[in-house]
């Protein structure tokens, strides 16, 4: 048995969720560990107080691990997955070790392995870019218990088919912190969104740009004009709702967030343009060629403004 380890906020938790079902779909068994969102001692590293956001969208065809599952492919290390000790003995033992840790972009090994369980955000397409029609049919978003709001997002979208949409996400708000700042800031830079915005202007000349932000005063004033429509309007535990406008966008611009990743993911138009940084984190060093490979289809812009692949 494999277990895929559930984590961090709904990005994050649908690339884990869409390697499970690659895992399933290739014929291993597996299940999804979604035990992080119950146990604080599983969230020292990461920020507190995340939700199993999964659950907010219709319901996903997934087996839960059970307690006794995860013992079973653990044994007497099931309860200290994040201590001292249990890494140390990772790295010590890897290969004998029940653990396996994502530490690179890319890992093809994970696909042959079994009686492992599996820790990592698994953001690279190249994993399951090959089911991305299943995904798009089992990840569907209910409609809001919200009549105002549910009209809003409907009169969103009715303006995004009517034109040649293209969403463009801004993600600054907790990327503005000291420690996030370091680590993911300075990617999605004003020459990236130049490129970009200017990148989709010269193949849609009547482009509309639909701006999502955590930083609405900062979009309202960088972004003005009847071609930016800005949605404001999806707060709190409705913020779900923006990935499903993006995904109804003709085109999309990504930040260096897997939020807008899924929003592009799941957007079903088969000419669609997909635009991301070439980088999602300043550790990262862009190796052209492999980005190519595992990103393939996507347009890669550098936060210098220049173009890695793309026609």
């Amino acid at each position: 048995m494999l277990i895929v380890r559930a984590m961090g906020g709904l990005g994050n938790q649908l690339q884990q969720y869409a390697l499970y079902r690659k895992l399933e779909h290739i014929g291993k068994d597996v299940r999804l560990d979604v035990s992080w969102f119950r146990n604080e001692a599983f969230q020292v590293t990461m920020a507190a107080g995340r939700e199993l956001e999964l659950d907010y969208l219709n319901p996903l065809p997934y087996k839960m691990a059970t307690e006794e599952e995860i013992r079973a492919v653990l044994g007497r290390l099931w309860e200290e997955p994040e201590r001292f000790a249990g890494k140390i003995r990772r790295k010590l033992h890897p290969a004998r070790s029940p653990f396996f840790e994502e530490n690179d972009l890319y890992h093809e090994q994970v696909f042959a392995m079994d009686h492992k369980y599996l820790i990592g955000y698994w953001a690279c397409e190249k994993y399951y870019a090959d089911i991305m029609d299943l995904l798009r049919a089992d990840i569907t978003f209910p409609r809001s218990g919200d009549e105002v709001l549910q009209k809003r997002n409907d009169e969103a979208v009715r303006q995004m088919e009517e034109t040649v949409s293209v969403s463009v996400h801004i993600r600054r708000g907790d990327y503005l912190d000291d420690m996030n700042q370091a680590l993911f800031g300075n990617i999605c830079t004003e020459a990236y969104y130049e490129k970009a915005l200017g990148y989709m202007r010269e193949r849609f000349p009547e482009a509309v740009f639909f701006i999502f932000s955590d930083d609405i005063p900062y979009v309202k004033e960088h972004y003005q004009g009847e071609r930016y429509r800005i949605i404001d309007w999806n707060h709190g535990r409705d913020s779900f709702y923006d990935m499903m406008l993006m995904s109804r966008c003709k085109h999309n611009i990504c930040a260096n967030s897997t939020f807008s990743f899924w929003g592009a993911r799941l957007n079903p138009h088969d000419d669609k343009i997909m635009i991301r940084p070439s980088i999602h984190k300043n550790t990262q060093v862009c190796v052209p060629e492999q980005m190519k490979e595992l990103w393939n289809g996507w347009t890669l812009i550098t936060p210098q403004g220049g173009q890695i692949n793309g026609d």
